[in-house]
Parts: C-alpha cells; structure tokens; sequence
C-alpha cells in the first residue's frame, strides 16, 4: 500500500516526474503561451482541451489569468507596469517570487478586462476549471499517491514547484537579465541556453520578444525549440495548424538605391539590423575608445549599452559620459549618431512610405561617405535586403 500500485526502481519515479513536468511546460509553451496568449496557432480542440485539463491538474493555472498577464508583459515591458520585470523589481525578487508576482498580477481584475479576450469561456471553464482552481492539484495528488506511493507525493511536489521556478522564475528572471540577445529588441529580454529540454524552448526569450507572433522561437542554426517540434509534430497529424512565423530574411544583389522593397525588409528585420549593426562597429568602438580611454572616464560598459539598447535606454550618468567620449572621438560621434538616425527610420510613424524610402537611401549615402570602413560595408549589406 505504501509503495502504491506501481513499484519502479529509484531512477524510475526519476523517469516518472521527468516525463510529467516536460508535459506541463509542453502545456505551458505551445498551449498558453503560443496558442492563448498569442495567436501564433490554432489547435484542434481535442488537443487544447488536453492541455487545459493537465494544466488545470498540475499547476492550477487559470487560462485568462495566465494570457493576460504576459500580454500586459509584452505590452508594459520593463517599464513599472510590467507585472515581473526584474530590470524593475530586481532579479532576486522575479526569480525566486515570480509565482507571488503572477498572483498578486491576477486579482488585478483591469488587467483581466483588458488583456484577457479570446481565453476560454465556455462551461467547464466557469464552473470547474477557474472556479475550483485548487481541485486539480488536490486531484493530483491523490493520483500520484495512488500510482506511487509515498514518493508520489515527492512527485507531485516537483510538479508543483516546476513551473513557479523555470517558467515564472527562470524565463521571467533570467531571460531578462542574463544571456545572450540576438535581436536588439526595445526591453531586456534574453535567450538562455541549454534550457530547452526544461522549459519547453521558452529559453529563446529574446527571439521570442522580437517576433512576439512567431509560432517557432528558434532562429540562429545552433537554436533548438522543442516545442516547435511537437507543434510541427501536431501539424502533421492535422491537430495544430501554425498561423504565424517570424519573416526570413532574404539576400538579394544590391541595389544602386533603397526602394520600397528594401525598406520593407529593413523594418520586418528591424531588431536584426541594429544586432548586426551593433556587432558591425564593435571592435571599432574598442579601437576609439582604447585611444581615448586615458583621457576620459568612460568604460566599455555605457558604449555597449548605448549600441544594443540605444540612448533611450541608458543613464542619465552614462549619457554624460558618452557625450564627453564623442567630443573626444569624431568616428564615436558619427557612429553613435548614425545609430539613432537608423534607428529613428521606423520611429517615424506619420511619415509617407516614400519618404521613408528617401530616409533610408539619404542614410545609406551619408554611412558610405563618412569614410568609416564598418559603416561603409554595413550600408552596403543593408542595400541587398529584400
């Protein structure tokens, strides 16, 4: 009886809690988070009920609650009204509390108004799964209890504990503080690796953040999204069909001037383009600023910040200093000035397509002019875009 209708071997219940909780996050990533929160599929309903039901058991989450606050996440982003960034409330705070944070997020009942439509809100769902929040863990305790025994309560307390820390700690944390961007999004999100396997390919926090829509989050050849593969998975069985993608870039031979097309793909790749422009002026950066390092107080710090995250995003103390580097630096000046200017291009919402166009190919001219090797073969690269 102690022992529970099935005896395995320690590396068993091992298997056991492994193979549930990777059915949680599966839930998590392809079903709430791709499928409610953002639309990138749709799912059969067979499917979407599974998940709704094994979500309700393992974690209790409230679908609505759940879609809401990440769509407010992405909308507020590491601003204050943001229900968990750590750039705000502190990394320690998101990565151990982040549970605390999402409940405290889901009583907010404007948040639910506003962010919450399409969620489920049929039957089941009002009487059952939102109204009895606490039945399904409670249910799934007792199961556990019944199939394992005692170590099926140790079972069951992975499963309670493995969402509040990978997805609300882990993701929510870590993948806005530490890791490495691929895209120079507007907030601070950041892929982490080797996660995958763990949290669902929720680790692409950053490839996620650019492409927000994308039903796969890869993007970099050495990127691996587990949940992307059981969504092609279900697509093939004819239970998931993907309704979004992030655009792929497309190489051309240059053109002599920016048109329609060009600029087109300069703003669908936009966080691209300022990583790869980042990237394209670094070592010169270093270069400028190791000669003018004895007579100023700036560090590498501000001038990399300033390059991925653009002067909106820097402090008031690192502007000074940037601003007392580029009186020193006629090519930092130029550089971190052609930035803004590039970046300011889709920034420019009540300007005519035509005069984007003519933005762009009057950049272009001026980064080819400027005498700046970097700047010239960027230019050059950002020409063959279509």
């Amino acid at each position: 009886m102690l022992s529970g209708i099935y005896d395995l071997p320690w590396w068993g219940y091992v298997v056991v809690a492994l193979v549930l909780t990777h059915v949680t996050i599966a839930g998590v990533t392809i079903f709430l988070h791709r499928h409610q929160a953002h639309r990138a599929l749709e799912l059969h309903p067979v499917v979407s009920h599974f998940f709704r039901f094994w979500l309700w058991l393992t974690t209790g989450m409230v679908t609505k609650e759940w879609a809401a606050i990440h769509r407010k996440h992405h909308a507020k982003c590491e601003s204050p009204d943001d229900p968990h960034s750590p750039q705000v409330k502190g990394i320690n705070k998101v990565l151990w509390e982040g549970a605390e944070l999402y409940r405290e997020e889901a009583k907010n009942q404007e948040t639910l108004d506003k962010y919450g439509h399409g969620t489920p809100d049929d039957w089941i769902e009002r009487h059952l799964y939102s109204k009895y929040t606490r039945l399904g863990v409670t249910l799934m305790l007792f199961i556990n209890f019944a199939l394992f025994g005692f170590l099926g309560i140790t079972i069951w307390a992975v499963q309670m504990i493995w969402i509040p820390l990978f997805a609300a700690g882990v993701i929510n944390g870590i993948g806005h503080y530490w890791g490495y961007r691929t895209f120079q999004t507007e907030d601070a999100s950041r892929n982490i690796v080797p996660w995958g396997i763990l949290v669902g390919g929720e680790e692409l926090h950053n490839n996620h953040h650019a492409y927000g829509s994308s039903a796969r989050l890869s993007s970099r050849w050495f990127e691996f999204d587990i949940g992307w593969l059981y969504i092609r998975v279900l697509e093939i069985l004819g239970l998931a069909e993907v309704k979004r993608l992030a655009p792929r870039l497309r190489i051309a031979e240059a053109k002599p001037e920016c048109d329609l097309a060009t600029l087109q793909a300069v703003i669908n790749h936009r966080y691209e383009v300022m990583a790869k422009y980042a990237k394209s002026v670094k070592h010169l950066c270093a270069e400028e600023l190791h000669k003018v390092r004895e007579h100023s107080r700036v560090d590498w710090g501000p001038v990399k910040r300033f390059l991925t995250r653009g002067e909106s995003e820097i402090k008031a103390q690192d502007k000074i200093r940037l601003d007392e580097l580029t009186t020193k630096s006629n090519v930092l000046r130029t550089v971190f000035a052609m930035r803004s200017e590039l970046a300011g291009i889709w920034a420019r919402s009540s300007a005519s397509r035509e005069q984007l166009v003519t933005q762009l190919e009057d950049w272009c001219q001026r980064a080819e002019g400027s005498g700046i090797a970097p700047l010239r073969a960027f230019s050059q690269r950002l020409r063959c875009y279509a």
